[in-house]
């Protein structure tokens, strides 16, 4: 380490919606002079990549669940002696763990699970939920967070490339990302009778495990659709959200990478709370039927925050007509 540069390692949080929102963060740290290396599970790590600011991202051998604490022991060992500050963004105690095993002498993260001896400053947890951005940037200790919005960016010739590859032309076609890790209570059931709707190409995005979930709408458009699930990097995915006219999504991982992007897109808010994550673009256009006025009777029981709807009706997300989503592509 250089005595005038501090290197920061920073944990990174286990879902890529909430990676998304550490971005200015970690901006806020470089531009005070921090080099920055990201630690990140497999699945999160691209969305480093995709942020100028990070200097380097180290992909973490860890499985989801579980202390692993040899796994943990060893790796740390490994950290040791290259870092100033950690930057523990996860509440979890498998998270703190590692900085603390490096020997890291300027731990920063939230009080939670027991942790107290794992970190050298501690924040108190919100009593009630504040915006995420918000919550990951007051680990900088700086003030003025609410005007922060997270900012993705791709080298242009990475993008043309992909969209090259896949035949598409930059603005000319619709992503939609209709699958939500959380729960059926996220997720809008009309993808496939927008997609019959729409006059342009629909590209259908997501995980391995919503490719029959996208091959379902696909069938609604067969000669308009692809079904991409599962079969692009996720660093592809993001190029394809880059050179999109629009995307259509539910609160989502891919919602909020769209808005760092700064693409036009629609975002269906369900059980979850456009008050608590929402996109942060001006690009973005959110349909939450609590907020509507017009929409009766109202919606007393949004938000929920439930994986699935307690009361069996999801009227939240069935009654958004597939139209007014249309009508909100323009």
């Amino acid at each position: 380490m250089t005595s005038n540069l501090t290197h920061s390692l920073v944990i990174a949080p286990q879902w890529i919606g909430d990676a998304v929102m550490t971005e200015p963060l970690l901006r806020r740290l470089r531009a005070r002079g921090e080099r920055i290396t990201v630690g990140a599970l497999p699945w999160v790590a691209p969305v480093y990549r995709a942020m100028p600011q990070v200097d380097a991202v180290i992909e973490f051998p860890f499985r989801h669940g579980g202390l692993q604490w040899k796994a943990r022991r060893a790796f740390g060992r490994d950290l040791q002696g290259r870092f100033d500050t950690a930057y523990v963004l996860p509440n979890s105690l498998k998270s703190a763990l590692l900085p603390f095993l490096a020997s890291i002498p300027r731990r920063v993260g939230y009080l939670g699970e027991a942790r107290v001896g794992l970190l050298t400053h501690r924040l108190p947890n919100p009593k009630s939920k504040p915006p995420m951005v918000a919550f990951y940037s007051a680990l900088s200790g700086e003030s003025g967070l609410d005007a922060d919005r997270p900012r993705l960016a791709l080298p242009p010739q990475d993008v043309e490339k992909v969209l090259v590859a896949h035949g598409l032309t930059r603005g000319a076609y619709v992503v939609m990302a209709p699958g939500a890790e959380y729960g059926p209570a996220k997720r809008w059931p009309h993808f496939g009778a927008l997609a019959a709707l729409l006059d342009r190409p629909v590209l259908l995005l997501g995980s391995g495990k919503e490719a029959d979930l996208c091959e379902a709408i696909r069938s609604h458009a067969p000669d308009r659709c692809r079904n991409l699930a599962g079969k692009t990097s996720l660093l592809d995915a993001f190029a394809l959200i880059a050179g999109a006219g629009h995307v259509v999504s539910n609160d989502s991982g891919l919602m909020h990478v769209a808005a760092a992007f700064g693409v036009p897109q629609v975002a269906l808010f369900g059980s979850s709370s456009p008050l608590h994550t929402p996109p942060l673009s001006d690009a973005a256009k959110v349909v939450w039927l609590k907020q509507d006025p017009d929409y009766v009777p109202p919606l007393d029981c949004a938000p929920c925050f439930q994986r699935e709807c307690p009361l069996g009706h999801l009227r939240c997300l069935n009654d958004v007509a597939p139209q007014r989503v249309l009508g909100l592509l323009s």
